[in-house]
């Protein structure tokens, strides 16, 4: 591990949970008329705007709008705590990381940090749990915890059944997807979207070969700038992510990925592209060049392209078993400029080796719709018809896209909200979000063949550049896990809600300081070869595939060359 810069250093330690907890100060008690308030919002949205809501009330047997107002008769008893613990166990039941409420806190912007990554591997119904990387601020004295251990408690809880607990928090739709987020959970948490930890410090229980040891380490909070939607108003309306996990993504790094958080804190500061150069060891192995989509000479295995967006993206090539690979990461689509990425994404296309590229897509959350489907056409000679989205048909929603202040964004789909809201159908006409011209405006950038690796992680417009690879036949899929993370839907927060439906009949007060939430919008169902199949909860099948401990603890040696075969097996 490199040596830590001061700056990265000193962020990684941030605060004990316990100190910062005290720091925070005291959110004064919310009014009972403001309890009523939020209540009364929440409740004509959902039912009139949130998009899944038939979907699941059917899928849970559950129905949020009657649980909020049956909140609502006893609401007035309860303590600040209870009240905003009862909103988010209704809003998080429905299973939607698109759709949250966020109480008032004075931690925002902060993620709640353990100093090391627990990841599993091994088949779903018998996973092994091991600790998969160490933050180099770690105190760990001579316990003998290091990467590589493996966990066998947590809390004094066997590993797997203390997993299992902790998914029936999360979001999502399926239990291979709540498993997945639970277990990053465990050691990351965005106090933006969640309530800090209960307990101060883990204590865990491992193995190191025949050893086992055991270990007590405090909750951190550290200083990550809160995911918010763009400042341009066209590009926040665009938006398909899951904001918590983007907080999350961007601790990571700053946690066990040093080097690039810096790398990216001078991008942002107007320093130059970041450049990495291969180990003297992998220069001296290396055999005559392989040639570019450009016509360069490609770059060494391990070489990793300079760029201007490190936060989202990383090129390199990958050694395998059948031969050098081009490997393309994008980490995020959470990009304010559609055309900056697509142009950069192009470049880097174009200097990786042309026959055989991994797109690597795994915990990627989303982000703005445009990027990820525009992205599409730079892998194929297919003509890509981007997802499609529709409202939820009701007065409110018929209502708001009449409105003058909407006419740019929602005028698609005035006359089909009209019909559906006047013959009962549930939806509206499904349109684009994505102009169908631009998917095709770039062309094709890549030659060679490609495979697309998805993990539960993979969400929203993750889901949605997923869906356009499968649908498009544009080369093998392969999945960790049983599918994507099933996040079918644009997102708004509640001021684009607050300002679209300003002037209409069910326009609504902002709501108290500190409260807030976020709301799936337009319903997405994919296109090509899967037409008017929905994403949300089902997300996007491939080639299933089970990690290895030496993909977690050797760069994903054995994912590598298994995506590799399924490149020789496609073509």
């Amino acid at each position: 591990m490199t040596d830590l810069s001061w700056h990265a250093a000193t962020a990684q330690r941030g605060r004990f949970l316990g100190d910062a907890l005290k720091g925070r100060g005291l959110t004064p008690e919310m009014p009972p008329e403001d309890r009523l308030r939020v209540i009364d919002t929440l409740v004509p949205l959902l039912e009139g705007v949130y998009c899944h809501l038939p979907q699941k009330r059917a899928g849970y047997a559950a129905d949020p709008v009657q649980a909020l107002r049956l909140l609502r008769q006893r609401c007035i008893e309860m303590t600040d705590g209870e009240f905003h613990l009862a909103v988010t166990g209704i809003v998080t039941g429905l299973r939607d990381a698109h759709t949250r409420y966020v109480g008032p806190s004075g931690l925002r912007g902060k993620v709640a940090v353990l100093p090391f990554l627990v990841e599993s591997y091994g088949p779903d119904e018998a996973p092994r749990f091991i600790v998969s990387k160490v933050a180099k601020t770690a105190d760990v004295g001579d316990s003998g915890f290091a990467e590589g251990v493996e966990l066998v408690s947590w809390n004094f809880v066997p590993m797997t059944r203390a997993v299992d607990v902790y998914s029936v928090r999360e979001t999502g739709g399926r239990r291979d997807a709540r498993r997945a987020r639970a277990l990053e959970t465990m050691t990351l948490r965005s106090l933006d979207y969640g309530p800090p930890p209960d307990e101060h410090r883990v204590n865990v229980e491992f193995l190191a070969g025949r050893r086992r040891g055991e270990l007590c380490l405090p909750w951190r909070v550290v200083d990550i700038p809160a995911a918010t939607l763009s400042n341009d108003p066209q590009v926040a309306l665009k938006a398909a992510w899951n904001p918590a996990a983007e907080s999350v993504r961007k601790a990571k790094t700053l946690m066990f990925a040093p080097g690039a958080w810096d790398a990216q804190r001078l991008v942002a500061a107007g320093g130059r592209t970041v450049a990495a150069t291969a180990s003297a060891e992998q220069g001296s192995r290396r055999k005559a060049p392989r040639r570019t989509a450009s016509g360069e000479a490609a770059p060494a295995a391990g070489d990793v392209l300079a760029t201007s967006l490190p936060d989202v993206l990383l090129a390199r090539t990958v050694q395998t078993r059948l031969g050098r690979l081009g490997y393309l990461r994008i980490w995020s689509f959470d990009v304010d400029d559609h055309e900056a990425f697509v142009t950069e994404l192009s470049r880097l296309l174009q200097e990786l080796p042309a026959d055989r590229l991994i797109v690597d897509l795994r915990a990627n959350p989303g982000g703005l719709i445009w990027a990820a489907e525009r992205s599409l056409q730079l892998f194929t000679d297919e003509t890509i018809l981007p997802s499609r989205f529709s409202l939820l048909a009701t007065p409110l929603t018929q209502a708001m896209s009449q409105s003058a202040f909407n006419r740019l964004e929602l005028d698609a789909w005035v006359e089909s909200l009209t019909d559906a809201v006047s013959t009962g159908e549930v939806y509206s006409q499904p349109i684009p979000l994505t102009d169908p011209q631009w998917c095709q405006d770039v062309g094709r950038k890549y030659p060679g063949a490609a495979v697309l690796v998805v993990d539960p992680n993979t969400y929203s417009s993750g889901d949605l550049f997923a869906a356009g690879w499968a649908d498009h036949g544009i080369g093998p899929l392969v999945c960790v896990g049983q599918a994507t993370g099933a996040g079918g839907a644009n997102v708004w927060g509640d001021l684009q809600l607050n300002e679209a439906l300003a002037g209409t009949p069910y326009e609504f007060d902002p709501l108290p300081d500190g409260i807030h939430f976020t709301m799936a919008i337009r319903r997405a169902i994919r296109s090509g070869r899967s037409d008017g199949i929905p994403i949300e909860d089902l997300g996007i099948r491939g080639i299933p595939y089970a990690l290895t401990r030496r993909d977690l603890l050797e760069g994903n040696t054995d994912l590598l060359n298994f995506c590799a075969r399924a490149l020789r097996d496609w073509s």
